[in-house]
């Protein structure tokens, strides 16, 4: 595949140069997210935006598609360009510039605080698709406050399609959502739901049944149903595995 029809991938907040300064940042870094690798079934991998290439990617099989981590690392981009059918290296490439120049109107002093998430389907060598949800978020920033060094998690998506593209910012109820379309961001508030109702997708989250949920909560099954159909609704799900992945990723639960 001509790379060339995606260059926004590859060009979108490439990074000059970095300082001693900046490059003093990174000390042991790896260390900490080697770490967290081994107790999350998330894949991680880091994006150095000033090589333009991965400077790490966990042994988690997710997003590797049959290879291995040093495979995928030598790799780089062209993973992405090897293992993403085309439809989706045309989302990425809108969702990648759309999300830097939203990161280029924010403060610079917020800059850490900001995370993006979005579904894409992943190719793997034996020809299957799989739908996976990916999450960003900043390491580092050099000294002109461009993102130098990302981390990536990669998890299977609860969604039915590819996009479903949204910022978020730590600390905040604020949370915006990209229209594809127009590559505007549409921004919005985080659904609030009550206690009671985030008491029924824990113990949800826990695998106990509507039976079980009620007879901990001294409550009849249908009282459960009936909270059940105010989450899906409030959530705008249709089942409680949904539910589950919008409350884990808005961090409800």
């Amino acid at each position: 595949m001509d790379n060339k029809d995606f260059s926004g991938l590859l060009t979108k907040n490439k990074i000059k140069s970095t300082s001693g300064e900046d490059r003093s940042q990174q000390d042991n870094y790896l260390d900490v997210i080697r770490a967290f690798s081994r107790l999350t079934y998330e894949s991680i991998y880091v994006i150095d935006y000033e090589k333009m290439g991965f400077e790490y990617v966990s042994e988690n099989p997710l997003f590797l598609c049959g290879y291995t981590p040093e495979e995928v690392l030598l790799m780089g981009y062209a993973f992405y360009f090897k293992n993403v059918p085309v439809p989706d290296l045309e989302f990425l490439t809108i969702v990648n510039n759309a999300g830097f120049d939203f990161y280029d109107t924010l403060p610079p002093c917020d800059r850490m605080l900001y995370s993006i998430t979005y579904d894409f389907h992943l190719i793997s060598k034996d020809g299957r698709q799989l739908l996976i949800n990916h999450k960003l978020t900043p390491l580092f920033l050099n000294a002109q406050q461009k993102v130098w060094k990302a981390m990536c998690i990669v998890s299977l998506s609860h969604q039915k399609t590819a996009g479903n593209v949204h910022i978020y910012k730590q600390g905040s109820a604020d949370r915006w959502e990209l229209d594809i379309t127009t590559s505007i961001w549409r921004k919005s508030l985080k659904v609030q739901i009550n206690e009671r109702e985030l008491e029924i997708l824990r113990l949800h989250a826990r695998g106990f049944s509507i039976n079980e949920i009620a007879e901990k909560l001294f409550v009849v099954p249908d009282t459960i149903k009936y909270y059940r159909r105010r989450i899906f609704e409030r959530l705008q799900v249709s089942n409680m595995a949904e539910a589950l992945f919008y409350a884990i990723d808005s961090k409800m639960i």
